[in-house]
């Protein structure tokens, strides 16, 4: 087997284990590595019934990075924990693999400066699930060299999804950035009174989500005729929030302790069995909605 399409995935959460599905899936041999067991005996629970006669390694045996090819780090968010990471495995695996980190916000190249020979070491952002939604982000470092990052990009092609490219990196990179603004936006107008946070997510899901599922901004600006977004643009960008504090509407939630899906209580609440009603909704929706939408789009990407 083509030493590339040995992969291992550090970190046994929800985006490791989606992440080693989709490897899997597509004829890769994959291995699962994380420090603690149970973590490692739930991913296997998750995703076992979905596996389908594809081999998933689920391992504590740091050895699996000596033979790996490819490596796909999605541990812990956290800038010391990567650190401590990459600097051992680094110097494990063999010179030639490629080592990339699913960090959705921390810089890639401040990340780099624990690994050994950085220009192989390049980000690669995956959007949760991992296994229906097909977006990847691949973020160049400082020190990233342009064959590393193609071949990340090539990766993400041979397993169907849609990859992106970041020349440049930026804080957040793309998706965080478009994310965030929206969320801060729409928590100001909940906060001044202009609507209430349930409507303003049926305009998402019942018109903004439709339009931006088949169109980008630009397309949708230029079917729409740039005269008139211009004209409109010159006296709403101006009344746009830009809050550079974090909102007191989410600042006070954290605060509780109230974390969304994962606590119970969020700008929603999730009591008893709702919160694995709602993923489960969620991934059944999402894949419907890819189903319809993406697979012939990333067939024409490949």
């Amino acid at each position: 087997m083509d030493e590339k399409r040995r992969i291992v995935i550090a970190g046994a959460g929800v985006m490791g284990g989606s992440i080693a599905l989709l490897f899997a899936r597509h004829g890769y041999e994959v291995a699962v590595y994380d420090i603690e067991q149970k973590g490692l005996d739930r991913c296997r629970k998750r995703i076992q019934k979905e596996i389908a006669g594809a081999e998933i390694i689920f391992t504590r045996e740091k050895e699996c990075f000596a033979r790996a090819g490819f490596v796909v780090e999605a541990i812990v968010e956290n800038i010391e924990a990567k650190h401590l990471f990459w600097r051992e495995i680094s110097s494990i695996v063999s010179e030639r693999a490629i080592l990339t980190t699913n960090t959705s916000g921390l810089s890639v190249t401040q990340i780099a400066e624990a690994v050994k020979c950085p220009r192989r070491f390049c980000g690669m952002h995956w959007l949760n699930p991992p296994h229906i939604c097909p977006l990847i982000e691949v973020i160049k470092g400082e020190k990233t060299d342009a064959e590393t990052a193609e071949a990340v990009r090539q990766t993400g092609l041979d397993v169907g999804r849609v990859p992106v490219m970041l020349e440049k990196e930026v804080p957040g990179f793309l998706i965080n950035r478009f994310q965030f603004a929206i969320l801060r936006e729409a928590m100001s107008l909940v906060e001044t009174g202009a609507a209430k946070k349930e409507d303003i997510d049926k305009v998402f899901k019942y018109g903004l989500g439709l339009r931006y599922a088949c169109l980008g901004p630009f397309e949708i600006a230029d079917l729409g005729g740039l005269d008139t977004f211009y004209r409109i643009a010159s006296y709403l960008f101006a009344d746009l929030c830009d809050e550079k504090t974090v909102m007191p509407m989410l600042a006070e939630l954290v605060e509780n302790g109230d974390y969304g899906v994962k606590t119970g209580k969020g700008f929603y609440e999730y009591l008893g069995s709702r919160a694995a009603q709602v993923i489960t909704k969620r991934d059944e929706d999402f894949e419907k909605l890819a189903e319809c939408l993406y697979r012939a789009e990333t067939r024409i990407h490949q």
